[in-house]
Formats: structure tokens, sequence, C-alpha cells
């Protein structure tokens, strides 16, 4: 298996998913996946489906992106391992304001993008 959250397409799905390629972060994330056990594993999911999630919403599919944050968010609510030094909120805050959005019927905001961000050590 993997050490997934250090492997050099963990860092590259990043790099795609903070810059809004959906698809190419989407690709990278799912390989390590499906190369993954658990407890990783549930998290890799949750941000696959978060990142096919937002490619849904682009393309104006509301029901399928509702559909896939939802359960993006619950996996990754309920992963048991997650990268080190991951901050949660630039991701979990946007997507959960764009679920909700789409519970309403309404339009989300683009703005603020979810984000993948992650502390240094040093900054605790």
């Amino acid at each position: 298996m993997t050490d997934s959250f250090n492997d050099p397409r963990f860092v590259a799905g990043v790099i795609f998913f903070n810059g809004g390629d959906w698809y190419a972060s989407h690709d990278l994330f799912e390989e390590l996946w499906q190369e993954t056990a658990e407890p990783e594993r549930r998290w890799l999911q949750g941000i696959v489906q978060i990142a096919v999630a937002l490619l849904h919403g682009e393309r104006g599919n509301s029901h399928g992106a509702m559909v896939l944050l939802g359960e993006g968010l619950g996996r990754l609510r309920s992963a048991q391992a997650s990268p080190a030094h991951w901050l949660e909120d630039p991701l979990i805050k946007p997507c959960q304001q764009r679920l909700w959005a789409l519970q309403q019927g309404e339009v989300p905001l683009v703005e603020p993008l979810p984000q993948l961000i992650f502390s240094r050590p040093e900054d605790g």
C-alpha cells in the first residue's frame, strides 16, 4: 500500500485542487484512493467526491454537486486519518456553504473556493 499523504501525486493533487482544476485533482486523488487502505482511504474518497461535486457545480449539474458534496463532507467527518497539519476550515466551510445554497435551490457563491491548506509544523 501507498503512503498516500507523502506521495508526490498527493502534492500535485493539492496544487490542482487549490487552482480550481477539479478534474485533474480528482484523477490524482482517485488513483491514490484506489491504492490506499483505511484509515487514509476514507479521507481521500471524501476529497475525490468533493472535487467531482465542484466539477458538477461548474457544469451546471446542481443535483450531482449537492449529492456529492454531502457524501464527501460526510466521509471527511468520519475519516479516522487525515494528512498531518491539515486545516479543515478552508475546505469544509466553503463546501458547507455551497451545499446549503444548493439545498435551498440557490446558486452557490463562487468565492471563496474550497482549499486544501496545511499549516507548517512550526505554526502549531
